[in-house]
């Protein structure tokens, strides 16, 4: 079977890549609204990252109480004396994103330089304001020290059994008693980093997920050109998505450094590497669990005249870093990570109403997703996910199409919904030749974004409640 190659050729490959491309269309001149929409975007982040110290809504609630004003957590910003309020950022994040859904739809008639340009100036500005909204690196620092300074395993024990260390009132409640819910890989760098100062903790994990987001963009480019994908709208719809720079980088989350094995595998599958593409994935696995999703699609949208010759390079590749990683797990942790996936289904079943099932359960009156609910969605998700796989299976859809519907899926079934999750979608969407699912993911930011927005309004509180 013949199929279009990544230049666009026709030829024999290990993917079928036949479906109705986001064709690049050239413009003779620049769009005066792309141009407002990405000097919009700018100064956004600008006024996001400026008025953070003073912003209580923008800070993470354990820095307020635990140590309000302490050096090292105000950002390389200090402390501006801007206070936006809840109303004022509700205005700047609600212009933020209009002003990303206008340049991302001009995106292909604006400069490539002027777009990566202020990509990077906005994860400069997140990596130089003070840590946004979560706790999340606290927990990372603190899995780190469970294991490099008191030698436990932090698969077993959460933060609780070690609450005289300084760290743990900066810990979100929720996670407190929770051991970590993160890979092997990841968990042994939060190792390296144990014996830093907390501040110097914040600025590292930030940086990683700086260098990360710009990673994630420079493959999202480069798959978009294999693709036959404008570089510049894929690139704009990842790189400039309010929640992935706001709270992904401005938070410091690991979900950045995920991805870029992730898609580094995808553009290596793309390319007919699929040993070195599969063994990837697995690297991403070993970060967050979430990365597993895209190696089913890539085996099940193997085809061609020797499908079966691919396939086996995809499994090989796949075994030969699963193996290593397993080998790595063991010996330093054990067999404490087999409890990893009961502690990603525990922490699932106890929900958020910022969940898309949570927040309709609050209206109602019901309350946030519970254990019985958590695992009907679950269920749902995989008829759905075996669905996709079916289709894709049979040429019907194309693969990465396929697992981006399936992580666009997961995040509408998932009882406890996080905003930077969305980075989980927004790569595949770019990627995956279908115009349904590119507006799909920017319909799923705006909702994402206004379930985070009831917070920030005096009172939005309530109408969760």
């Amino acid at each position: 079977m013949s199929v279009h190659s990544p230049l666009g050729a026709t030829r024999s490959g290990a993917f079928d890549l036949r479906a109705p491309g986001l064709e690049a269309r050239t413009a003779p001149s620049q769009s005066w609204l792309g141009l407002l929409g990405l000097a919009g975007v700018l100064v956004t982040g600008l006024l996001v990252a400026i008025s953070a110290a003073s912003t209580a809504n923008l800070l993470p609630q354990t820095v307020k109480l635990a140590a309000p004003g302490v050096v090292g957590l105000q950002g390389s910003f200090g402390n501006t004396g801007i206070d936006l309020g809840g109303i004022g950022l509700t205005v700047v994040m609600v212009a933020m994103f209009a002003c990303y859904l206008l340049t991302v739809s001009r995106a292909g008639q604006l400069s490539p330089r002027l777009v990566l340009g202020v990509i990077a100036a906005l994860n400069a500005l997140m990596l130089l304001a003070p840590l946004l909204v979560s706790t999340d690196v606290f927990s990372y620092q603190f899995y780190g020290r469970t294991g490099a300074t008191y030698h436990f395993n932090p698969y077993l024990a959460g933060p609780v059994a070690l609450h005289l260390d300084p760290l743990y009132w900066y810990i979100g409640s929720k996670w407190t008693g929770t051991a970590t819910v993160y890979g092997p890989l990841f968990t042994a760098l939060s190792y390296l980093l144990a014996p830093f100062s907390i501040p110097a903790n914040v600025l590292a994990y930030k940086a990683i997920a700086a260098v990360s987001s710009l990673a994630i963009v420079a493959l999202v480019w480069n798959g978009a050109r294999l693709r036959g994908v404008s570089p510049v709208k894929a690139a704009a719809l990842v790189g400039l998505n309010p929640l992935i720079v706001v709270y992904g980088v401005g938070g410091g989350h690991n979900d950045l450094l995920m991805l870029v094995p992730l898609l580094a595998g995808l553009v290596l599958l793309l390319q007919r590497r699929g040993r070195l593409g599969a063994g990837s994935i697995v690297v991403g696995v070993g970060i967050k669990m979430t990365a597993g999703l895209l190696l089913p699609f890539a085996l099940a949208g193997a085809r061609g005249q020797l499908f079966h010759t691919r396939r086996r390079e995809l499994l090989i590749g796949a075994g030969v870093a699963a193996a290593l990683l397993s080998i790595f797990t063991v010996a330093l942790f054990g067999t404490g990570p087999l409890h990893l996936p009961g502690t990603i289904e525990y922490v699932q079943s106890k929900g958020n109403w910022q969940s898309i099932p949570g927040f309709i359960g609050t209206r109602l009156g019901l309350g946030t997703v519970g254990h019985p609910v958590a695992l009907i969605l679950g269920a749902l998700f995989a008829v759905a996910l075996g669905w996709l796989l079916w289709r894709v299976w049979r040429g019907e859809i194309d693969w990465i199409a396929g697992a981006g519907w399936a992580a666009f899926a997961l995040l509408v079934t998932a009882a406890s919904l996080l905003p930077w999750y969305v980075a989980w979608l927004m790569p595949l969407a770019a990627l995956g030749l279908d115009r349904r699912l590119w507006k799909a993911s920017l319909v799923l930011t705006g909702v994402m974004v206004g379930f985070q927005l009831i917070a920030y309004i005096p009172h939005g509180s309530s109408v969760a409640l």
